[in-house]
């Protein structure tokens, strides 16, 4: 299998040139303060060599070795423990943290670019970093300046970890229904009890200390989700003067024994009476957890990205070197028994489709970034307020369209290498089972699908697609004079079309019938993913083709080519979705159970 590579020149196309990320972090005055071209790119650099050097030898011997239950006690990895102290002293933990606590404060356009490194380099290790983020951003927007004070600054510096604990054996999805419970201790701390499931990075040896953040009921909560809490509650409590203080009434039950991500810890842990505090408002822990959300879900997006990356770069190398039988037009290497397996079609198909989902897919990632950075960074009212609703609308199709996408992309890798693909030793079987996890957590992508569908744009009426809408119009109507560009404006503004005209129609069913969401979601997300990533091929072309004619490198020139398959080849599945979504639901309701 190919050595993992960081795919440093697409990033930096995709940053700079696609996007101009420098000139919106320079119209964000706080993200400005903390970063410039020359610092991003010596990140990009620097995240290249780690990922590359550092995670990903570790990826397959973490999936053999798996992490090892004893007690209570949990053991990564042979290298995991080394590889965290290099990731926590290089400053990795707080790339995207909170200045004010000891974070580096960068944008989530950059951020994004590292986190598909650490994935794509090793999964089962990267969640790790990810779950701490992310139980980061909900304590930072939302806990107390004394919590923020006290468990900020080691979480940034990875000293301490974190965990975020939903899940419970009985609620998964439906969280209103979870039994943990919260009661108040008369000191301003809560005595947490309960169980949660698949948890993950729950327990392990790594760091010092791990921060949980745990959704539980105080007693007179209201039912269903308007009752629920979110508390902090530590492995280790800690002392006024910041030390560790006693343990925590808190262990990990078990371990999950998992199709993938074997190197990563998935936990069951018992709260006993655990001591906790509360993060926000009583009762408004789902909002909370929802400020995590947003980055989390497309950080998940961007697993599948990277699964799919490491996929590709494996299969493209195997392609070239692997012979077999001879092109249909004719012997290509005569002095070899046969010809690369690149020369036929059916391989080139599968590189290519990949090819453009990963591309396409690492610029919808950076575009969804983009607006995140606005949402949170913006001065201006209007213009944050505008990136809150594309973030909303956009979010959905992110975790679930790459994780989709993802794991089609590593099967294609997987057949590629034929024989050898069902094969250990080869990796491709490893990225099957750790990318197919994406599209079940953080959210499973038939719940995306409903979300999109049915809270984002028919629960808007239409409000928050339009904003989507206008920006691919706008930018159809801005390059209409680009002769380069009309071969493709043309099939984008038909598959544009195509989606709002399916979106008003499901908007008008699901008036009458409760049904219609429900039976429209998965495919209009794929629709609705198809057609964004051709308008992210469409804006990679816009710059690619004026450097084409003097590339001598074939990087643009290869992107433009890839531009045309996706365009011919990908883009046209919008037509059979559409025509299925307008079919409705009378099919898919129509039996019985009994005829199921």
């Amino acid at each position: 299998m190919a050595d993992y590579q960081a795919p440093l020149r697409d990033m930096r196309f995709v940053l700079n040139e696609v996007f101009d990320a420098p000139a919106l972090w320079a119209s964000l005055p706080k993200v400005a303060e903390n970063v410039d071209p020359d610092t991003a790119d010596a990140i990009l650099e620097e995240a290249g060599k780690i990922t590359s050097g550092v995670l990903a030898p570790l990826n397959r011997e973490g999936d053999e070795q798996g992490c090892k239950w004893n007690d209570g006690e949990v053991s990564t990895p042979e290298g995991f423990r080394e590889a965290y102290q290099t990731i926590v002293e290089g400053g990795w933990n707080g790339l995207g943290g909170n200045p004010e606590f000891g974070g580096m404060g960068m944008p989530k356009t950059l951020v994004a670019q590292f986190e598909e490194m650490m994935q794509a380099a090793n999964m089962a290790f990267g969640l790790a970093p990810m779950l701490t983020a992310g139980a980061c951003l909900a304590l930072d927007a939302h806990g107390s300046q004394e919590l923020k004070e006290k468990y900020l600054p080691n979480m940034y510096a990875g000293t301490w970890s974190g965990a975020m604990d939903l899940t419970e054996p009985h609620a998964g999805t439906d969280l209103g229904i979870i039994r943990t419970k919260a009661e108040p201790n008369g000191d301003g701390s809560f005595s947490v009890t309960g169980t949660k499931i698949f948890i993950t990075w729950g327990e392990h040896d790594m760091a010092e200390n791990i921060i949980h953040l745990v959704l539980a009921k105080l007693p007179d909560a209201p039912k269903g989700p308007k009752g629920i809490s979110l508390f902090l509650v530590p492995k280790f409590d800690v002392n006024e003067d910041g030390s560790l203080g006693e343990r925590n009434s808190l262990s990990c039950g078990s371990l999950e024994k998992k199709m993938g991500i074997k190197g990563s810890a998935t936990c069951v842990m018992n709260f006993d009476g655990a001591k906790g505090w509360l993060v926000g408002e009583e009762n408004k822990g789902l909002a909370a957890m929802f400020t995590m959300m947003n980055y989390e879900r497309l950080g998940v997006g961007i697993q599948g990205i990277g699964a799919a990356e490491a996929s590709l770069q494996s299969a493209r190398e195997y392609a070239l070197e692997r012979i077999q039988s001879r092109a249909p037009t004719g012997a290509q290497q005569p002095e070899k028994a046969a010809d690369p397996i690149l020369v036929h079609p059916d391989v080139r198909r599968m590189l290519l489709t990949m090819k453009g989902y990963v591309e396409g897919g690492r610029a919808f990632s950076t575009y969804v970034a983009q607006w995140l950075d606005i949402a949170k960074y913006s001065d201006d009212d209007e213009r944050r307020k505008h990136a809150e609703g594309m973030v909303a609308l956009l979010t959905p199709v992110a975790k679930a369209f790459l994780t989709d996408r993802g794991l089609d992309a590593c099967i294609m890798g997987q057949q590629v290498f034929g024989g050898h693909g069902f094969i250990r030793e080869w990796g491709q079987e490893q990225l099957v089972r750790d990318c197919r996890i994406t599209q079940i957590y953080e959210g499973t992508n038939g719940i995306q699908a409903l979300d999109l569908m049915g809270r984002k744009v028919v629960g808007s009426q239409g409000k928050l697609y339009e904003l989507f809408a206008e920006d691919v119009a706008t930018f159809i109507e801005e390059n209409s004079s680009d002769e380069n560009l009309r071969p493709y404006l043309e099939p984008l503004a038909a598959a544009f079309e195509r989606l709002s005209d399916v979106t008003e129609h499901v908007i008008k069913q699901a008036g009458d019938n409760p049904d219609a969401v429900g039976a429209a979601s998965v495919d209009y997300l794929d629709l609705f993913g198809l057609t964004a990533l051709g308008y992210m091929w469409a804006k990679m072309v816009k710059v690619a083709a004026p450097k084409a004619d003097s590339d001598t490198s074939g990087f643009y020139t290869g992107k433009v080519k890839s531009a045309r398959f996706y365009f011919d080849r990908l883009l046209p599945k919008t037509v059979a979705l559409a025509e299925g979504i307008r079919s409705g639901s009378d099919s898919m309701m129509a039996l019985t159970a009994e005829e199921f």
